[in-house]
C-alpha cells in the first residue's frame, strides 16, 4: 500500500508541469554555487619558470589539487565553478617535473585576475544607473502629493486638575 501511494503522489507532482506550466518554468528551487580546485590565473602561470623547485611552485599556485602515487613527478591543479544558469567553468593546468624542478606546464587558456573576478560579478545589473535629479515639474508634483495637513487646533481641557501618577518605586523598600 506504501508503494501505491508513493507511486500515485509521484505521478501527481510530475503531471504539475502539464496543468501549469507557467508557474514551473518561473518557480525553480535555489542551487548554490558550487566551486571546486584551484583557481590559476594567467598571471601565475606566467610566474612559473623551468626549473623551478617543487617548494616554489607550490608557493605561487598552491598545493595541487590531485598528485597520484603512480606519476610522482606529475601535480594537476583542476577548476570548476557551476553557477545556477550560467555554463559549466572549467579549466586544468598540469605541471610536470623532473626530480625536484619544474620541467614542462601544460594548460587550458587561463583568465586574468580581473577577467575571473568580472565573471563572478555576472549577477550585477547592467542597466544604467538612475536619474537622480528632479524636474521642477517632479519636485512640485511630489510637493502636492505629501503635503502635510494644516494641524488641527487641540482643545485645552479648562477646570481639570493635572494628572499625577504615584512614584515607580517607593524609598526604603526592601528588596
Amino acid at each position: 500500500m506504501a508503494l501505491l501511494g508513493l507511486a500515485v503522489s509521484q505521478m501527481a507532482c510530475s503531471s504539475l508541469g502539464d496543468k501549469l506550466p507557467g508557474v514551473t518554468s518561473i518557480v525553480t528551487p535555489y542551487k548554490i554555487d558550487i566551486q571546486q580546485g584551484n583557481v590559476v590565473t594567467s598571471e601565475q602561470a606566467q610566474a612559473l619558470k623551468t626549473g623551478m623547485p617543487r617548494a616554489q611552485v607550490r608557493d605561487i599556485l598552491g598545493s595541487p589539487l590531485m598528485t597520484s602515487v603512480f606519476h610522482a613527478d606529475r601535480w594537476d591543479y583542476v577548476f570548476t565553478f557551476q553557477r545556477q544558469g550560467q555554463p559549466l567553468q572549467q579549466r586544468k593546468l598540469a605541471l610536470f617535473f623532473k626530480g625536484d624542478a619544474l620541467e614542462r606546464v601544460e594548460s587550458d587558456a587561463l583568465p586574468s585576475e580581473a577577467e575571473f573576478v568580472s565573471s563572478l560579478d555576472v549577477r550585477r545589473s547592467t542597466d544604467k544607473p538612475p536619474v537622480l535629479q528632479a524636474t521642477e515639474e517632479q519636485l512640485k508634483a511630489f510637493q502636492a502629493r505629501n503635503a502635510a495637513p494644516a494641524p488641527a487646533a487641540t482643545p485645552t481641557p479648562t477646570g481639570t486638575a493635572p494628572v499625577a501618577y504615584p512614584p515607580l518605586e517607593t524609598t526604603g523598600a526592601g528588596r
